[in-house]
């Protein structure tokens, strides 16, 4: 679910660097010291962020299709959140403070609840692939809602243009006889997933206001943890469990689910978090153009999500407002 989105560069005290992860927002110290890496391990590094990442939209097709959105998502985020949690732990690291589980549950609001729960409820409606580039807005809402509240730098004509550029995408998307040739498109899915996009934004900035744990591992556990837990209860509370019969949930749907708490949320994060330690965060960053590209192919060649100009182009177009967008001045 390449929810999953961009690597930010931010300045903060210790010069630590905000990074953007589909799974949940996580602080880089840059005081770690790593050995050099192979080029063998970093290429694999990248090809899991890439292409799992790039995957996880389809794999939230499949599991919605007989499991109902919030548990689904509340039972992947929960899962991943315990294991990871447990694993820091067992290697020694400190128990968070009673103040950053407080934090961290807001950021599971916004960023699982919120984002996440909309995001598989709106794929229940809309394309997979379509999905992934509404979602591709993040890094524009997030420079957005970020100069507006003036925790940004003035933005430059670049910048403008990237953003101008991306929602005209997001136009051409959900325009009339948009994305699907034969079929009307859903415009309450499609405004769904860019609301995620917006709530993964609004979450974003709230973590640089709040003190998480140093471990980044551990911080993203935690968030997954109350994220989960949140989305749980929620979906209890809106009655999705009496809309769950396990008899006729299928084969497909739970390999989906253990794909995306396995591989999507544990291997390719834990791949995610060592190579911003070991590269650059621009280079890290390029994941946010690659993956609405593997998301909408994978639509088209598994799931026979239609193709058309009209989607080739807005796909070309919100790529590069996010490159205009994510990139340096320089």
């Amino acid at each position: 679910m390449v929810r999953e989105l961009q690597v930010m560069q931010t300045t903060r005290p210790a010069e630590t660097r905000a990074a953007l992860y589909r799974g949940g927002l996580v602080e880089i110290g840059a005081r770690a010291t790593v050995p050099a890496p192979s080029r063998a391990h970093i290429a694999l590094a990248f090809a899991a962020i890439y292409l799992i990442w790039g995957s996880t939209y389809l794999g939230i097709r499949y599991a919605v299709e007989t499991i109902p959105p919030l548990l689904m998502m509340g039972t992947r985020h929960l899962t991943a959140g315990l294991f990871t949690y447990a694993f820091v732990r067992r290697r020694g690291g400190p128990a968070p403070q009673p103040a950053q589980w407080m934090y961290a549950a807001v950021l599971g609001a916004a960023l699982f609840l919120g984002g996440h729960g909309i995001l598989a409820w709106a794929e229940q409606k809309i394309p997979s692939g379509l999905a992934a580039l509404l979602c591709a807005t993040l890094p524009l809402w997030t420079v957005l809602l970020g100069w507006i509240q003036r925790s940004e730098r003035i933005l430059g004509v670049k910048t403008w243009a990237g953003i101008l550029l991306g929602f005209a995408g997001v136009v051409l998307l959900i325009g009339p006889d948009g994305f699907a040739q034969h079929r009307s498109l859903n415009l309450l899915g499609a405004a769904g997933a860019v609301f995620s996009a917006f709530l993964w934004a609004v979450g974003t900035l709230y973590s640089k206001r709040v003190r998480l744990p140093d471990s980044t591992v551990l911080s993203a556990a935690m968030q997954m943890i109350t994220g989960g837990m949140l989305l749980l209860l929620t979906g209890f509370a809106t009655g999705e469990a009496g809309r769950l019969h396990m008899s006729s949930v299928s084969a497909r749907s739970i390999l989906a689910l253990a794909y995306l708490i396995v591989f999507g949320s544990i291997v390719a994060f834990t791949a995610f978090t060592w190579l911003v330690s070991v590269t650059t965060a621009s280079l890290v960053s390029t994941y946010a153009y690659v993956n609405p590209l593997i998301a909408v192919f994978l639509g088209w060649a598994l799931a026979g999500e239609k193709l058309g100009v009209r989607i080739l182009a807005a796909t070309v177009i919100i790529l590069i407002s996010v490159i205009l967008v994510s990139t340096p001045k320089k």
